[in-house]
This record gives C-alpha cells, structure tokens and sequence, in this order.
C-alpha cells in the first residue's frame, strides 16, 4: 500500500492550484510596495535632469558673455545664431527656458521637470550674484527650503 501510494505520488508533477494562487498574492504585494518606490525615483531623475540642463545652459552663457560682455542674444534665446547648445529650449516640460534682463547683464533660466517642477537661476545684474529656488508641484528633487 505504501509503494501504491509512492507510485502515485511520484506520476502527479506540477503546483496545486493554491500554490499558485499564494504566489500571485505574493507577487502582487510586492509590485504594490515597488511600484510608489519606482515612481517617486522616476521623479527625481527627470527633476535632476532638469537642474541639470539649467546649469548647462549657465555656462553656455557665461561662455558667451565672456566673448561678448553682454547675455543679449546669447544661447537659448530668440535671438542667437551660433551653434546649438544642445539643449531642449522652449517652456514645455522637459525644456529650459532663457530671459536675460534688461541691459544685457543678468538672466533668469528655468528649467522645466518632467515631473512638473520648475528649477530657476537668476543672476541679478545689480550684484551678479545667482540664486537658485525652486518651484514644487509634486514631490521630487525640490526641498522644502525652496532652493537647490
């Protein structure tokens, strides 16, 4: 009777139904805990490219303005016609954002998150000091200070 029942148990390969069943469970509580996890890393990553591409376009103009003492028509405004910087300019969401103040020597750049935040650098012309703040929409690369 023993070897009958070893037989038998030996020929039935595979999962019962209730094994696979805690396994999905298993797997669903999982992805609920990994999922906010991922999202709010997704989130910093397009607010650090944001910060990113604004410094980029820093020093693309400094490097203008040390060839022409002045940021008017530098790079990433409507008026420049050297080579690309290489940068998405516009005010969409992904995008950086140039305004230079009036004279020619301070500008402001905001770069637009993905993610809905808004990074500025503005450079006062008065005092040349730049300063760097940050508008939060939804949580991400932007502190509760409100500077970067």
């Amino acid at each position: 009777m023993l070897y009958k029942l070893r037989q038998r148990a030996k020929s039935e390969k595979g999962f019962t139904l209730i094994e696979l069943l805690v396994v999905i469970l298993i797997i669903g509580i999982l992805a609920a805990i990994a999922l906010p996890a991922f999202l709010g890393q997704r989130m910093k990553a397009q607010d650090s490219s944001a910060k990113s591409d604004a410094r980029n376009m820093v020093s693309q103009l400094e490097s203008f303005y040390t060839e022409n003492d002045t940021y008017t028509n530098g790079p990433g405004t409507a008026g420049y016609t050297g080579p690309g910087t290489g940068l998405p300019v516009g005010n969409a969401d992904g995008q950086v954002e140039v305004t230079v103040a009036a004279g020619g020597q301070g500008y402001t750049i905001i770069g637009h998150s993905k993610g809905g935040n808004d990074f500025t650098m503005d450079k006062a012309s008065a005092t040349g000091v730049v300063t760097r703040t940050c508008t939060t929409v939804n949580t991400g690369g932007c502190p509760q200070s409100g500077s970067w």
